[in-house]
């Protein structure tokens, strides 16, 4: 493992301060995984029998679901001791460690399979990140990775700024960009799927009443536009040469 330098824990003891003072301060613990996730989620065939880690797993909702679909065992780790405090009360038969996804709290070729949902933007270190993941996988490993686009239209079109957590780090970049990342950190990428997490009520509704035909329009426009200009964007990867 690289260690990690004094400004690197630095902008460590920031993010973490944001996630476990604001970002989890304020939000419920626990609530079900939403129907797109579990469909991304389903795709990943090692997951029944298999070791499953997600590494940025907040309060556990995927690990929970991996669960549910047959894994032998759940990991997590999350910079946020507030939320690994409710991955472990939530799914105690779980391992979970509260520390930074630059050095995992794990042994080499430990899992079958490892995700990372919609967290690497706000990694200090990807590169070491990723090369971490590598490290605790296993011969065969599948990885998922989800990762927001600047290509994303509205976001061209400036009228989307980011998420909340822009405020304290959220490094957003184009589909060739990530995927020249995964692949020089030693991942391949076998393909892509778009993430349609706004068809739903729940976001379509989200803000000012006056803006949920905006909204609405947007999220059945996110079914058909392009990959290059959606919002987020799954990635199914494997270690490189496998």
């Amino acid at each position: 493992m690289t260690p990690i330098d004094a400004d690197e824990n630095q902008q460590l003891d920031h993010i973490r301060e944001f996630y476990d003072d604001e970002y989890y301060g304020t939000r419920p613990s626990q609530h079900p995984l939403p129907w797109h996730c579990r469909l991304a989620a389903r795709e990943l065939t090692r997951v029944p029998g298999g070791d499953i880690l997600d590494v940025a797993c907040g309060t556990g909702v995927w690990v929970g679901y991996f669960a549910n679909m047959g894994a032998r065992s759940i990991s997590g780790v999350d910079l946020s001791g507030r939320a690994i405090d409710a991955c472990r009360a939530a799914y105690p038969q779980g391992d979970f460690h509260a520390g930074p996804a630059e050095r995992l709290p794990f042994p080499d070729a430990s899992f079958d399979v490892i995700t990372c949902m919609g967290s690497l933007e706000h990694f200090v270190d990807k590169p070491a990140a990723l090369r971490e993941m590598i490290r605790v996988s296993r011969p065969g490993a599948q990885f998922l990775l989800l990762v927001p686009n600047a290509g994303f239209l509205s976001r061209r079109l400036g009228l989307y700024g980011g998420t909340h957590q822009v405020k304290v780090k959220e490094d957003v970049m184009s589909l060739d960009v990530w995927g020249s990342l995964f692949e020089s950190s030693g991942l391949s990428v076998h393909r892509r799927r778009r993430d349609l997490h706004p068809l739903s009520w729940r976001w379509i509704v989200h803000g000012k009443w006056w803006t949920w035909p905006v909204r609405a329009l947007q999220a059945l426009s996110l079914a058909l536009w392009p990959m290059d200009w959606q919002y987020q964007v799954y990635h199914y990867c494997g270690r490189a040469g496998e």
